[in-house]
């Protein structure tokens, strides 16, 4: 696919990096491609930063026809630039898209398009180890009528924002609470997609866990409110007697890409991986016991993150002591590793640019 690119006449000025924080800084440029029922995808382009035109009774404002993506790009030491599995995002967007009604991409044609930004914006790339260049591509429906029916209009954008550790507590770990009323998303819904309203309706129980000085939720199933899902906006994993469990992608679940790529690391290192129902009266039972050891959230922003301290009502339990263990520890010094361009990357998901 052809891009056309316009560059901006006042280019903008890199943070500290110890000042970037998560997606509060902007690149000189953003990739806007458009796409109807009729022509298919159309005008890709590349142009300077700024704010978007829309109509008011566009699809996306009133239907919430919209998906996205995270991915980063990482600075090795050798100055050279580098994606993760960017691949994965590609898929994954697609499989969003399928399921919300959304076009989808040539596979090869998303990643020309996200490579190519990126070389545009490769200074934007921080050099300090644990920061990156975050990319959000994302694509909307923008219909300019009121009724509901399949997105005959839409368009894909992506912008990038340098960002440095996404909790402010870094590798430590943090604290978590069970949510019992609400509900992220059921089998049959929209869970596996990366969709807005997913995150929108975990707003409420992450600003009653906030208030209670925790960081983060972790999601019950949404039918039978018994099983573990996820953590906030990340997977989730423990071990338990030696044994690392995470949650079974059953449709209501995110399928994560720093899941998938925990799960074949820890295979590789001969570790017992099981992906299946884990309830929380078993959970429980782990913790009551001592035989949960270890417990972490996953995912593109922070990587992994150590559960020191689990909330069910007004009760709390402390896991591994409070401090990060030691299967959580090797698991992030190994992705961080190859994302950075530090160890060798084994398993072939280096993208360099």
């Amino acid at each position: 696919m052809e891009i056309r690119i316009t560059k901006t006449k006042t280019p903008g000025v890199m943070p500290p990096e110890d000042k970037l924080g998560f997606g509060k800084v902007f690149t000189d440029h953003m990739l806007i491609v458009d796409w109807n029922e009729e022509t298919g995808w159309q005008d890709a382009r590349i142009v300077p930063f700024g704010r978007i035109s829309l109509h008011p009774a566009s699809t996306v404002l009133h239907y919430g026809a919209e998906i996205f993506e995270g991915l980063k790009a990482y600075r090795r030491a050798d100055g050279g630039v580098q994606l993760f599995r960017p691949m994965e995002n590609v898929k994954r967007m697609n499989n969003s898209a399928e399921r919300m009604s959304l076009p989808q991409m040539d596979e090869k044609d998303m990643l020309g398009l996200i490579t190519t930004f990126v070389k545009t914006e490769e200074r934007w790339v921080p050099k300090s180890f644990g920061t990156s260049l975050y990319l959000r591509p994302f694509l909307f429906g923008n219909d300019e009528s009121l009724g509901v029916h399949s997105v005959k209009n839409a368009t894909f954008m992506l912008i990038a924002s340098p960002s440095g550790s996404y909790y402010k507590e870094g590798i430590n770990p943090v604290g978590i609470m069970i949510e019992d009323e609400d509900v992220r998303t059921v089998r049959g819904g929209t869970g596996y997609a990366k969709c807005g309203g997913n995150y929108a309706a975990s707003t409420r129980a992450g600003e009653k866990a906030a208030k209670k000085g925790y960081s983060q939720v972790l999601w019950l199933d949404g039918v039978e409110r018994k099983y573990i899902e996820e953590v906030g906006a990340m997977n989730v994993m423990f071990k338990i007697d030696g044994e690392i469990v995470t949650p079974k992608l059953t449709g209501s679940i995110l399928p994560g890409i720093t899941r998938k790529s925990c799960i074949e690391v820890l295979k590789a290192q001969g570790y017992q991986v099981s992906e299946r129902l884990l309830s929380l009266d078993e959970l429980v039972s782990a913790m009551e016991s001592g035989r949960l050891e270890e417990a972490w959230g996953c995912g593109t922003a922070a990587v992994v993150s150590p559960i020191g301290k689990l909330a069910i009502g007004e009760k709390e339990y402390i896991i591994g002591g409070g401090k990060i263990g030691e299967v959580t520890q090797k698991l992030y010094d190994l992705l961080t590793g190859i994302q950075w361009g530090k160890l060798e990357d084994e398993f072939g998901w280096v993208y360099k640019l």
